[in-house]
This record gives C-alpha cells, structure tokens and sequence, in this order.
C-alpha cells in the first residue's frame, strides 16, 4: 500500500513526522514476524526540499508531487501561520489531491491541514474536524463544510480528518487498525504510548465566542452576556437594549456568532464555570449558583453536553488541588 504524506510549505514537523514514524513503525513490526512490509512510506513535495516551522527546518522529499501517478493514501500534515498565505504557495496540491482521489486514494487530514483539504472541495457537504482554536476562521472560510469541532476524528466516503495539534496521532492509530489490523493498533498505541480509543476533544475547547463580524448591536450583545454571565439574561431583554425585534436579533446573532442567543449565554457559563472548577476549592454546586444556574441537573447536562465531562470529572481531571486530595 502506497502512503504519501504531503509535505507542504509551512507544515509544522511533528505532524509530518509523527505520521511518518507511526506508519513505518508498522513495517518495523512486520520485519520482526518475518513479514513483508505493508506500506510504502513517501514524503511528497512540491520541492526536494522543503522549509517547514517557519524555516527552523528542511524537509527532503522522497518524491515530488509531479512524480507520483497514483497512491492509496494522502496524508495532510497541520499547517502554520497566516492560513490563506499557506493555502496560497500549497495550491498546486489542490487539483492533484482531487485525482488521487477520483481515482480512488483515501485522504485524510491532521489538525489546520483540514484547511487545505477542504480547499479542494472534497469536504463540501461533508463533516470535518480541525483545531478547536481555529473553528471560527475555518467556518468563515468554508461555510459549505459542516465543522464538528468537538470529534477528535471524522470519517466520511474515505476522507478522514482529526482535531486539535497532537490528536492527530489517534487518526494515524485509527487508519493503521484499518489498513493493518487492530491487534498492530494496540502495539504502536503501547510503543509510542498514545491513550487508543479517545473520540472527543470537547474537554480541550476554550470558547473564545465569534467577534470576527461587523454587527455592532451583536458584539456589544456578546459583551453584555461574558459581563453578566450571573445573571439571567433574556433573549426579549438584549433585542430590547438595542431596539431590535427578537426574531430579526436572533437570526443576526445566530449568523454572526454561529451560534443561537441560548446557546452563545449556555458557552459563556460553562466557561466560567470551567475556570472556577480548575483553579478554586469551590464545591460543584458553589460553581453552579456563581455561574447562574439554580438546577443542578440542568447544569450537569449543559455542562457535560459542552465539555463531555461532568462538573466533578472535569475538576478531577483539570484541578491540581482536586487530583492531590
């Protein structure tokens, strides 16, 4: 089987990397059962040598793209820096990438390189994951795509893409199970020491809000939600405070923020509430009623349906005190 890991101007290495040891590794392990190896492992550049991580690295090519007529699997290393710059000196990967895969390749992306994917079309219509940090910057440049910013891994009519920086290693170890067997998953898992298995990043999310819009009247909304987030805010109060009737303000807040009024205010508590359960001794229900809410049960939903944990598995995972005691 054929791999071609792209090597992309201002990739950043350790996904590249990362990648290229994972699935050689597998031939490593094959050689010790007296196996032949099952890929063949290529760095695919534009260039024979390409500059990566701001130009603190050189990567040599095994190949150049030009080269290659046909593979079986593309894979996208992350990207760094101004993204439509990034996007631009990597174009030429973009029609190539599309006749691999009508001719059948698999094509999966790590992390920002779900930015160069979806700038080949491939993922319109589709689901995908990237960063968290960048979900607003990737919904503003691909609104065809449907983000699903809280999966660690998508996988959609063979086009896979992964999270946030180093959870890129789970859809490596996801495509190795289905391209080698579960049972040389679990070894490179044990080897490289990689927790198997994890599907969510939704505990890793720090909601920042969408501010990247030109609706005033939205913004200074947004601000008076984060300001006030202790108190009940109403949806009728905030179109109120700027003249706005409630159905006209809820379609602008939802189309600038990407998300409804009940959902941005909902976004804003969990935050805080996240902040408090990492770094005070406050019990979960001190938290609860500093944050607004009066329904434990409530809480907990919204809570665990934001992050993916309960109040009480987050603080135990995210709070120095709470992890000692």
């Amino acid at each position: 089987m054929h791999i071609s890991i792209l090597v992309p101007k201002a990739a950043i290495l350790g996904s590249l990397e990362g990648t290229r040891q994972l699935f050689t590794q597998v031939n490593q392990f094959c050689k010790m059962r007296g196996m032949p190896p099952l890929f063949k492992v290529q760095l695919v550049g534009l260039d024979k040598e390409t500059t990566v991580a701001g130009g603190l690295y050189t990567v040599n090519s095994d190949v150049l793209l030009k080269d290659v007529k046909k593979t079986n699997l593309i894979v996208i290393p992350a990207i760094d820096g101004d993204l439509t710059k990034a996007l631009e000196v990597n174009s030429a990967f973009v029609p190539w990438i599309v006749k691999q895969y009508k001719n059948g390749a698999e094509v999966a992306s790590l992390c920002l390189g779900a930015f160069l994917l979806a700038s080949t079309g491939l993922l319109e219509g589709r689901k995908c994951a990237t960063h968290w940090g960048a979900a607003n910057e990737f919904r503003k440049m691909f609104p065809g795509v449907e983000l699903i910013t809280e999966k660690i891994i998508t996988e959609e009519q063979g086009i896979y893409s992964s999270g946030g920086a180093f959870s890129y290693l789970n859809l490596i170890l996801h495509l190795i199970d289905k391209y080698a067997g579960h049972d040389m998953a679990i070894l490179c898992a044990k080897i490289f020491a990689i927790e198997i298995e994890r599907d969510n990043q939704a505990s890793f999310i720090i909601f920042q809000g969408q501010k990247e819009h030109e609706d005033e009247p939205v913004k200074k909304a947004q601000e008076f939600i984060e300001t006030n987030y202790q108190d009940k805010t109403t949806v009728d109060q905030l179109a109120g405070m700027f003249a706005i009737g409630r159905r006209s303000f809820e379609r602008r807040f939802k189309k600038a923020t990407d998300n409804t009024v009940s959902e941005y205010i909902q976004r804003v508590k969990v935050e805080a509430a996240k902040k408090e359960l990492e770094l005070s001794r406050k019990t979960v229900n001190e938290v609860m009623y500093e944050v607004g809410y009066s329904d434990i049960k409530a809480f907990r939903t919204t809570f665990k349906k934001v992050t993916g944990l309960s109040p009480l598995e987050y603080r135990h995972k995210y709070n120095r005190q709470a992890m000692v005691a």
